[in-house]
């Protein structure tokens, strides 16, 4: 991914070694990565047990908050891809406990279906 895609809001998928280091303080034992997204600096990690949101904060990025999703937990998705006057494409997932869903933004379609497939993968299982 290109450091101007990754300004604009693109997400990318990025190798699972590249970011299995850095995750492996948070995974449970047995848990494995299986895909990982990235949009800016925050990443969409989707292991063999939940999804895990990181949101890089501040200047340096070195504070993150790490949301924790069991797949259990999602019961509807949906991905609203951009129009002719609308540039962007938006993420949204509800979550059993939630009235608001969580949300995310995306500026290239392909990468919001890429993501939205893995959503369909792993929660429909």
């Amino acid at each position: 991914m290109g450091i101007l895609s990754g300004l604009l809001g693109n997400a990318a998928e990025i190798d699972v070694a590249d970011v299995e280091q850095e995750l492996a303080s948070i995974l449970a034992e047995g848990e494995k990565l299986e895909q990982v997204f990235k949009i800016i600096r925050d990443l969409i990690v989707f292991t063999n047990k939940r999804l895990i949101f990181i949101d890089k904060q501040g200047l340096t990025g070195s504070k993150k908050e790490y949301m924790s999703v069991p797949y259990r937990s999602v019961v509807r998705f949906a991905a609203e891809t951009k129009g002719h006057f609308d540039l962007e494409s938006d993420l949204k997932i509800w979550l059993s406990s939630t009235e608001q869903p969580i949300s995310k933004t995306f500026n290239k379609d392909g990468n919001i279906m890429a993501v939205q497939k893995a959503l369909a993968t792993y929660v429909c299982r």
